[in-house]
């Protein structure tokens, strides 16, 4: 299948309509542009968590502009935003709320805690200990948290935007595997470029750097912009793709065997749905009505990484995650 044009006409839905629900990307991308620099593979990420309802783990070094990205984004939206800053000494209550007892008639209230919003930056999630990272899972997974004997719906859309420091581990707490597979996407922020990087001394290098940004979207178009999503055409030749790719991270031997003592366990099947849904939201994000190759490459680091867990052999080695699913990438027959 040429990876330029799908080989079913009759399945794709109209261009028209991509266009038409697409018109909010490139305003959206220009208010973002005002105030971060470059970043580009950084903000098409969240984008595409907005469109498929997940959420994105940012990992990258301190001052990269992570927490910056995702206030930006909230601030080009008409969404809610609250910040929350994970530390050793947080508690559950402190993230999704407590009952309040008053004391003049005897009864209890719910206070909501700042989970309830529809973009949450958990920043430097892994410093929260185990009792916390069990309270945001119930609202990552569910959508949905339990203050007292009552369950609270949490607003539509949530996504949880978290951030973790690779480099300091000093007073972390490893995310556990169940968690981290519910991040649609673990995404790797990189230094800017001499070029990037001079922009942003040229607009940041002051006392007063312009961080202001208008909403462009509304939430609801954000929402109606899914539907057309699920209808981005992906052919029966990309959806073996995706299922080769998964199957051979859970069983490499059949590809390479120096992959097997390399590889401890593989993606799970959310991370099969995880990268359909991701490869139809980039072909939105880029206008077009079908999904190809390209896409599901494109993203397949981003939706394995924190996926694949490496044998002790491959960390002995060096060898990264990203390292295994080029390899994977390289092996796998592309339709």
């Amino acid at each position: 299948m040429s990876e330029n044009a799908p080989s079913s006409a009759s399945k794709i839905p109209d261009k028209e309509l991509i266009a038409q629900s697409s018109a909010w990307v490139k305003p959206l991308r220009n208010e973002i542009a005002r105030v971060l620099v470059g970043q580009a593979d950084l903000v098409d990420r969240l984008l595409v968590a907005l469109l498929t309802n997940g959420h994105v783990l940012l990992e990258g070094v301190p001052g990269l502009a992570k927490t910056l990205a995702v206030r930006t984004l909230s601030a080009s939206l008409h969404a809610k935003f609250q910040r929350i800053q994970f530390t050793p000494d947080l508690l559950p209550a402190d993230v999704i709320g407590t009952m309040v007892y008053h004391p003049r008639d005897g009864t209890f209230s719910p206070r909501l805690g700042p989970i309830f919003a529809n973009l949450v930056l958990a920043d430097e999630i892994n410093r929260a200990p185990a009792k916390v990272q069990s309270a945001l899972l119930e609202a990552m997974q569910e959508r949905q948290v339990t203050i007292g004997e009552n369950t609270y719906k949490l607003p539509d859309p949530f996504l949880v935007l978290a951030t973790q420091n690779p480099i300091d581990q000093e007073g972390t707490y490893t995310l556990p595997e169940a968690q981290l597979d519910r991040f649609l996407l673990k995404v790797r922020v990189v230094y800017p470029t001499p070029a990037e990087e001079r922009r942003v001394l040229d607009a940041m290098a002051t006392s007063m750097p312009k961080l202001d940004v208008n909403p462009v979207i509304d939430l609801p178009d954000i929402i109606a912009s899914r539907g057309v999503v699920n209808s981005v055409y992906m052919d029966d030749k990309i959806r073996d793709y995706i299922v080769s790719l998964i199957h051979a991270s859970r069983y490499p031997d059949s590809l390479a065997p120096h992959l097997k003592l390399l590889i401890r366990c593989g993606a799970s099947p959310r991370g099969t749905i995880n990268l359909a849904l991701a490869a139809r939201a980039i072909a939105f994000l880029d206008g077009r009505n079908y999904v190809t190759p390209q896409d599901v490459k494109s993203l397949a680091p981003d939706i394995l990484r924190h996926r694949i867990l490496l044998s002790y052999e491959a960390e002995a080695e060096g060898v990264t995650s990203d390292d295994v699913v080029q390899q994977l990438l390289d092996k796998v027959p592309v339709p």
